[in-house]
């Protein structure tokens, strides 16, 4: 098989369009999956409401990706939850990637000197203070690689979203290369296109490694 140029050039649009959905997907996903993580992180650390939690986020790590956002998009409409597919793939993304970033927030926050929750206790102060000043920018700056991980990691699960229509990247080359019979140059294309939005974000999470992580 020979690889065609032109047709090349043709899909590119319709590829962009499909990885614009992918990128959006991956961002608003990771973003509830930083926030839903750490609040989970937080609510872990009281006694009883945060073993039901750690329950919860053990069921959400048991069960596959592609399981959940089906349950999000076929089953909450049952419950007169409807979303639309790209919100329920970023509710679905969010929600399983929190259950692992919960647990990275937990190793930083465990990692915070004992001295730090002292000294904060023995100037009285606040309980928003003690997090906000002291023992988050601490945590996360320990943090910083794992989170980074986990962007790229949840990139590449996207492709799973072709599963409940949402038009990212993989179902624009599936649509592309079954009207055209031409498989060759859309999924390579869509693998290089993976290829370089994973290399640029892994250049970024160094950098933020470099400028922002704890030594």
């Amino acid at each position: 098989m020979v690889w065609d140029w032109e047709f090349t050039g043709r899909i590119l649009p319709d590829l962009l369009t499909g990885l614009r959905y992918t990128v959006q997907a991956t961002v608003l996903g990771y973003v509830l999956a930083l926030i839903l993580g750490l609040a989970v992180a937080i609510v872990r650390r009281t006694p009883v409401i945060g073993t039901g939690v750690f329950w919860v986020m053990e069921f959400i790590r048991c069960t596959p990706l592609l399981v959940q956002l089906f349950f999000v998009f076929y089953v909450l409409p049952g419950f007169g939850i409807t979303l639309s597919p790209l919100v329920a793939g970023v509710v679905g993304l969010g929600v399983h990637y929190a259950a692992y970033t919960a647990e990275v927030y937990r190793s930083g926050i465990e990692g915070v000197a004992k001295g730090q929750w002292e000294a904060s206790r023995a100037l009285s102060l606040p309980t928003h203070r003690v997090w906000g000043a002291v023992v988050l920018p601490q945590a996360i700056r320990k943090v910083i690689p794992a989170l980074g991980n986990y962007l790229i990691a949840m990139f590449k699960d996207t492709p799973l979203l072709f599963a409940i229509t949402v038009p990212e990247l993989l179902s624009q080359a599936y649509r592309l290369g079954g009207v055209n019979f031409r498989y060759f140059e859309t999924i390579t294309t869509v693998g290089v296109l993976f290829i370089l939005v994973s290399a640029l974000s892994a250049i970024l999470i160094r950098f933020l490694e470099r400028r922002y992580a704890a030594v």
